[in-house]
């Protein structure tokens, strides 16, 4: 394990590094998806790419590699900066990856895209609770 020092000099077991990762095993680490199975089964659907190509759970990621992941309804593009293979807390996964993500779309944006085409009849009950929803009823 590799020691690390902490930003008030203390030194203790940092989070378990190496040259390359499992890309289910680090979108897991730095708390893209909340378990490993989630990020194992988006490689499987092909929702994570590595640079540019679909990737499969056991693919190694290494520094400098883009991913990205369409998880939760949202694309996030972001770049290894450093390949852990353990989880670590919220502030040490901040570090580990620099994030390139287009933004969060505004409610007023979400809401635009709740439109029905001409002609495709009238909706449904969950589409009717969906757009109440969206409208904040």
């Amino acid at each position: 394990m590799a020691d690390t020092k902490s930003t008030d000099g203390a030194v203790g077991p940092g989070p378990v590094e190496a040259g390359t990762a499992r890309v289910d095993a680090w979108i897991w680490s730095v708390r893209l998806t909340k378990t490993r199975s989630v990020a194992a089964t988006a490689c499987r659907a092909g929702h994570v790419k590595v640079n540019g190509e679909r990737a499969k759970p056991a693919q190694q990621v290494k520094a400098g590699d883009e991913v990205r992941l369409f998880h939760a309804g949202r694309e996030r593009v972001v770049v290894v900066r450093r390949p852990v293979t353990k989880r670590v807390g919220p502030p040490v996964a901040a570090e580990c990856f620099i994030d390139n993500s287009p933004p969060v779309p505004t409610r007023v944006e979400a809401a635009a895209v709740g439109l029905r085409d001409r002609g495709a009849g009238r909706p449904t009950k969950r589409e009717r609770r969906e757009f109440d929803s969206l409208r904040g009823r």
